[in-house]
C-alpha cells in the first residue's frame, strides 16, 4: 500500500512535476509558500493538473509550527519531500515527520556545500578547480540545514562539465534519479 506523499516546494515546483511524469503518481498534498509572482512563477503544470485545487495549499512566507501542523496532521504517518524548500523546518517536525530534502551540492565530500545555492558555490569551485567532482544527495530532514543522514547520493566528474547551466541540468537529473530510487516502493507500490 501506497504511503502518503506530501511535497513542498519554495520555487518552480519542476522536480516534482517531473518526478509525477517518472513516477505515475500524484502526490496527495503539494505545499508552498507565498510568495510575490516577482520572485518565482509555480510550473503551469502543477496548475493544470485536474485535482489541484484539492492538493495544493499555500503557507505563509514563514510558516509556523501551527502553519505546519494544520497541513499534516490529517495524514498518518505521510512521507514528506521538500523540492527547494528553501525554510528551515522546526526541530519539533523534523522528530515527528519523515522528511527527505534532495541538496543539489555533494556534502558527502565537500561539506562547506550545505545551505543555499550550492550549486553555484560549486560552479564557483569548478572555474577555480577547487571541485573535480560534484553531485546530488538525498538526506533525512532534522533541526540543522542540510545536516540530516545522507541516504543516497550521486557524483560525477567535473573535468567536461562547461557552463552553470550544464551544472544544474546534470545535477537535475541526477537528483531526478535519486528520488525515484528512493520513492519506488514507499510512494509507489513496486511492480
Amino acid at each position: 500500500m501506497n504511503k502518503p506523499w506530501i511535497c513542498f516546494f519554495s520555487q518552480t515546483g519542476t522536480e516534482i512535476v517531473d518526478l509525477v511524469e517518472r513516477l505515475g503518481r500524484l502526490p496527495d498534498r503539494i505545499i508552498t509558500n507565498e510568495r510575490p509572482e516577482n520572485l518565482r512563477q509555480i510550473n503551469k503544470q502543477i496548475l493544470s493538473w485536474g485535482n489541484i485545487e484539492e492538493i495544493l495549499y499555500y503557507t505563509p512566507n514563514k510558516p509556523t509550527v501551527e502553519d505546519y501542523e494544520r497541513l499534516l496532521s490529517k495524514f498518518d504517518n505521510p512521507v514528506i519531500t521538500l523540492h527547494g524548500w528553501l525554510r528551515v523546518i522546526p526541530p519539533e517536525l523534523c522528530e515527528k515527520y519523515t522528511m527527505f530534502n534532495g541538496h543539489p551540492g555533494l556534502i558527502t565530500d565537500y561539506p562547506e556545500l550545505k545551505g543555499k545555492d550550492p550549486q553555484v558555490r560549486t560552479w564557483e569551485g569548478i572555474k577555480k578547480d577547487i571541485y573535480p567532482t560534484a553531485g546530488c544527495v538525498i538526506h533525512k530532514v532534522t533541526a540543522g540545514v542540510d545536516e540530516g543522514k545522507v541516504l543516497s547520493f550521486e557524483r560525477f566528474s567535473t573535468w567536461d562539465i562547461a557552463t552553470l547551466d550544464e551544472l544544474f541540468d546534470t545535477l537535475r537529473d541526477r537528483s531526478l534519479y535519486l528520488w525515484v530510487n528512493l520513492l519506488k516502493g514507499i510512494v509507489v507500490e513496486k511492480k
